[in-house]
């Protein structure tokens, strides 16, 4: 290899190096939404635990067309330990799942899982009661893994994909740097980090604030 291309080699690994640490110092800024326990239905669920027919009702817009119902239910864990007014997100879906916080799994007695949301096989066991009945799920609770919704503009503009895991720096007091934070792409999402109350708490972090990627 003769001197020029030696020194060709060199200037692109620099290159790359700084861009690599600009990339770090400056990061992709996505601001954070702090998700409080829900849980998601299957039509025949909300008929059960509301009666015959039943449909939800819209209090609030989410994005990728989903919602905040106004109705809200009781959970009930291992014990008959309990946590009342979690509200139900619509619109219905296949597989009934109840996402809560490590407090309140503790709180309920149950041993849920971090898992991605929709990935319920094998997690815990928990009752909902509604006002015209209840509901027993086999499994179905969790604690949501951390994760940022992006549309695709989002995720080329900060170099990821659908999929992908990086980790997120706070720069605030605590400082806090997420690891293990799940990348999800549609064209129907907004750029949000969704984390839980817990996870916010620790933290010191409000639904608004920005953090960045740090890969």
């Amino acid at each position: 290899m003769d001197n020029s291309n030696v020194a060709l080699i060199t200037k692109m690994v620099l290159e790359a190096v700084e861009k690599q640490k600009a990339s770090e110092d400056n990061g992709y800024m996505v601001p954070i939404g702090v998700s409080a326990r829900h849980i998601h239905l299957t039509q025949e669920h909300v008929e059960a635990l509301f009666g015959p027919g039943y449909q939800l009702t819209k209090k609030k817009e989410l994005m990728g067309g989903q919602f905040a119902s106004n109705e809200l239910v009781t959970i009930v864990g291992l014990k008959l330990r309990a946590i009342e007014n979690v509200r139900i997100l619509g619109p219905v879906r296949s597989k009934s799942q109840v996402e809560v916080s490590a407090t309140d799994a503790i709180r309920l007695g149950v041993k849920a899982p971090i898992r991605e949301s929709g990935n319920v096989a094998g997690s815990a066991a928990i009752a909902v009661v509604g006002p015209k009945g209840a509901i027993y799920l086999d499994e179905g609770c969790i604690i949501a893994k951390r994760h940022i919704h992006m549309p695709p503009k989002d995720a080329a503009a900060a170099g990821v994909h659908d999929g992908d895991v990086v980790s997120v720096k706070a720069d605030n007091e605590r400082g806090t740097v997420f690891n293990h934070v799940q990348i999800r792409v549609d064209d129907s999402f907004t750029l949000e980090m969704h984390i839980d109350t817990d996870e916010a708490n620790a933290a010191k972090i409000a639904t608004g604030d920005t953090v960045r990627i740090i890969k």
